[in-house]
């Protein structure tokens, strides 16, 4: 299956880049002129960069007008662009979504380097959902994407202006109280609120009331209602360490989840998902995957919950060449395959990286990284490995196709189509359904609308934002 806009054809060369004689080193400041339709950024030129080579170590404007965690706003900051958007102490991510005015480029790398991650308090294993992790970096679409679509990213779920969680509280009460329940009022609630705001109304809930809203929301629901409406009141962070130890939980393993989660995740989210597993499940992680996994499959799947991969948004395009000839020379231009070689490239580049290595590979070996992969892997390892290259490329189109087959043909997997729905739905939803209709030819609504039924089909329409 193609992706749209891949191969690419057009991609602008960037103007002027490499300078010769100093391919992996930056270009002065003001000598690096964005590819065309990038916002100026403090006059139109690259900040220029600090000593130590890396961004947001100063050389980055201030932080304009960055919304504390968990209050992001829906719509760019008064004022249009804002300015690159700083990074605060403690957080690592770029854009607010819909916030940004980048058009395409993936944002700086904004996650604390060398020794610890970034740290947030964690009581109980993670905050009331004020998780930066709802709104990774680096998630912008790549350029070869029409214009329409490279406005940063963003969620179809934004929270509500003149939100007051004690008021919905108390529709959710009377809604669950009495004979029968009101599913209208629930849905109008909590498809309607940030996940930030679904844990104050939790809160307040159990302070009024002091009865546990969960509880009371599972005694009322069943079915795929039930496991939606759980999954819209967890903090994402847990959501995903929920999912990763359902995965593993009981005979079998749902080795799609665990690449799905792990191959694509931020730096920040993979280490607050290492934390959260532990405090909230008394397990480790990587242990738990190397006893549920084997071979080149687990060893990829360690690699990636390490959450060290290269954040730096930088290309640098010689290494890209040299990569794109080891993968070579690791598969198609051998016989048998080096699996190390293309694990260690693609657990340790960043992707806009991986994603000038595709290009530079397509070059090299006449057909491309995907289909290269295909051939010299084959199973679990092989869809770990193209979930990786796929979100290098255009990590909408990647959810798209994952929801594509979570409805197609007879059933429908309805745990697969709950999680991409809830998890990116503050991220970039927005992208995922554009990307779906055009791959697809019809809309994520109208797929949703004709493979689900009842209040679950419409709780998942009112997220979607049909």
């Amino acid at each position: 299956m193609s992706y749209p806009g891949y191969p690419p054809t057009g991609y602008p060369p960037f103007p002027g880049y490499p300078p010769a004689g100093q391919e992996s080193s930056f270009p002065p400041p003001g000598q690096y002129p964005y590819p065309s339709g990038f916002p100026p950024v403090g006059g139109g030129a690259y900040p220029p960069a600090p000593s130590s080579g890396y961004p947001g170590a100063g050389g980055y404007p201030a932080p304009g007008g960055y919304p504390a965690p968990g209050g992001y706003p829906g719509a760019p900051p008064p004022g249009g662009a804002p300015s690159y958007p700083g990074v605060p102490p403690g957080q690592g991510f770029g854009t607010p979504p819909g916030g940004a005015g980048f058009s395409g480029y993936p944002q700086p790398p904004s996650q604390s380097y060398g020794g610890s991650p970034a740290q947030v308090p964690l009581p109980g294993g993670f905050p009331g959902g004020q998780m930066p992790s709802q709104y990774p970096g680096g998630q912008a679409p790549y350029p070869s994407q029409p214009a329409a679509m490279t406005q940063g990213t963003q969620g179809t779920v934004r929270p509500a202006a003149n939100f007051d969680a004690m008021r919905d509280a108390e529709i959710l009460r009377k809604a669950m109280k009495g004979f029968g329940t009101d599913e209208q009022a629930i849905v109008d609630v909590v498809a309607n609120r940030s996940n930030d705001q679904r844990q104050k109304i939790k809160a307040a809930f159990k302070t009024m009331y002091g009865k546990d809203l969960i509880k009371d929301l599972k005694s009322e629901l069943s079915g795929n209602m039930e496991e939606l409406i759980l999954a819209l009141f967890m903090p994402p962070t847990y959501y995903d360490a929920w999912s990763l130890r359902n995965a593993m939980k009981g005979a079998g393993t749902q080795e799609r989840v665990l690449i799905e989660i792990l191959c694509t995740r931020t730096n920040q989210e993979i280490r607050e998902i290492v934390r959260c597993y532990q405090s909230e499940f008394g397990r480790d992680l990587e242990k738990d995957i190397r006893s549920d996994t084997s071979g080149h499959f687990e060893r990829l799947l360690v690699s990636m919950c390490q959450g060290n991969r290269d954040e730096n948004q930088n290309v640098n395009h010689q290494l890209a060449q040299e990569d794109a000839q080891r993968l070579y020379q690791a598969g198609e231009g051998r016989l048998g395959t080096d699996e190390s070689c293309f694990n260690m490239i693609l657990a340790t580049r960043s992707f806009p990286q991986l994603k000038a290595t595709v290009e530079a590979y397509s070059r090299v070996a006449n057909r491309d990284l995907l289909s290269s992969v295909a051939r010299e892997f084959s199973g679990n390892v092989e869809s770990g490995l193209k979930t990786i290259l796929q979100c290098a490329l255009n990590r909408p189109a990647f959810f798209a196709e994952r929801l594509y087959y979570s409805m197609k043909g007879a059933g429908t997997d309805d745990s697969t189509l709950v999680r991409i729905v809830v998890t990116r739905s503050e991220i970039d939803l927005v992208q995922i359904k554009q990307t779906f209709s055009q791959m697809y030819q019809k809309t994520l609504g109208t797929m949703i609308a004709s493979d689900t039924s009842g209040d679950y089909r419409k709780l998942l329409l009112a997220i979607v934002g049909q």
